[in-house]
């Protein structure tokens, strides 16, 4: 199939995602990612399944740019955490350069610089993800890039990405699991795994807003309608971000009223669902190979009480105990975007106040080069990200804990 059949009009599109010579088709066995850091699918897989039983989650960093993305890689190597890097649809956008904004281009050169610079980090591994795409981006963006990824699976090499977020939480709950139901067929065939959200999140991200009202908060009915329509698990790996009060954007603690029991009672509702007959799905393991856990607890039997792997958005203001408890319910993702922007800006603020009269030519004066070369301040605005991103490691309980 080519580019243009898959609906991306650059001829060039394959020399994105694989410049290296290396071949990406690797195996997937426990403790082997072929000695590559960006996940294999089943590489992911297992990661999710070590989160939900060991009972900790991974920061998911929204990146924008090269910089960012390495400010990203930094911090899990020195946590020695896996982790989950993501680009929005704005990201992608700004990523192929502000003359370009092409989204799937920019996704691509995301992920080939990622799979290039990744590799230099033998010691953890990470998933590359697509965040919150919403229904008037899909045609644009998340399905020409699944249509790649099944070209690529077909010819025997990994996808580009190995999950894809799509943001139904503006459309009715039955339109949103029809189109997850076609997005989990075709995730299946890319050997990625998909990602939905249930209900609305409040606040702005990347101009999609939403009201702070009761329609944050999803249902354990919701929970159930979606086992039903997407079983769980057999019929394609996801993730679900069920609502419990979420919002996007920078709020001071105990402005955003989060629920996290929600999720537990969401949990509980499949779980006696499945028991009852009501779910014929039955929760498993995401990875065949954690379906037999060496320490006698399967994987399938810590999903049939977790039934979802759950992820955990718009948590910035959150309190630590919010956080900590959503995580002990099964959430083993949680976006990290707000903080991590702030930590990286807030270095280069402090370089341009404490080196002002070195940046800018005042009084006739020339300034100094090493001031305003964007080595200097770049460099310090990846420190203190990446030191953002060790911190979210710690507080989700994944530092350390590199899958070897």
């Amino acid at each position: 199939m080519s580019p243009s059949q898959m609906g991306i009009n650059h001829a060039d599109v394959r020399k994105l995602t694989c410049r290296s010579g290396r071949s990406p088709s690797v195996s997937g066995r426990l403790g082997d990612n072929g000695g590559m850091t960006i996940a294999t699918h089943e590489r992911y897989a297992q990661m999710l399944d070590a989160a939900r039983r060991g009972g900790y989650a991974y920061p998911a960093i929204n990146v924008t740019s090269t910089q960012t993305l390495n400010a990203a890689l930094q911090g899990f190597a020195e946590a020695e955490s896996d982790g989950i890097i993501q680009v929005s649809v704005g990201g992608a956008d700004y990523f192929s350069g502000q003359s370009v904004r092409d989204r799937v281009i920019g996704s691509l050169a995301f992920a080939a610089f990622a799979h290039e610079v990744a590799a230099r980090y033998p010691h953890i591994v990470v998933a590359l993800h697509t965040d919150h795409c919403a229904r008037q981006y899909l045609d644009e963006w998340v399905r020409p890039l699944l249509r790649h990824e099944i070209d690529q699976v077909a010819h025997g090499r990994e996808p580009a990405f190995q999950s894809h977020m799509w943001d139904g939480s503006t459309v009715p709950l039955g339109e949103n699991l029809d189109i997850a139901e076609e997005l989990l067929e075709q995730s299946v065939k890319a050997h990625t795994i998909l990602e939905i959200e249930i209900g609305a999140v409040g606040g702005e991200e990347d101009g999609h807003s939403a009201q702070i009202d009761e329609k944050l908060y999803s249902t354990p009915a919701d929970g159930v309608k979606v086992a039903q329509r997407l079983g769980l698990g057999e019929r394609g790996l996801y993730m679900a971000a069920f609502t419990f009060g979420n919002v996007h954007g920078a709020y001071k603690p105990g402005i955003v009223k989060l629920r996290p029991e929600l999720l537990g009672d969401i949990q509980h509702e499949v779980a006696e669902a499945v028991r009852a007959g009501r779910v014929t799905s039955m929760p498993r393991a995401f990875a065949d190979s954690w379906r037999d856990a060496n320490d006698g607890i399967g994987g399938d039997e810590v999903a049939a009480e977790k039934p979802f792997a759950l992820v955990f958005h718009g948590g910035s203001g959150s309190r630590p105990e919010e956080i900590a408890e959503a995580v002990s319910h099964g959430v083993v993702k949680m976006n990290v975007d707000t903080d991590t922007q702030y930590a990286f800006t807030r270095a280069v603020a402090a370089h341009m106040f404490e080196h002002y009269d070195g940046v800018l030519k005042i009084d006739g004066e020339v300034g100094e080069k090493r001031f305003y070369d964007p080595r200097s301040w770049g460099s310090e605005a990846e420190s203190a990200m990446a030191a953002r991103v060790v911190e979210a490691c710690q507080q989700l309980g994944s530092a350390g804990r590199a899958l070897k």
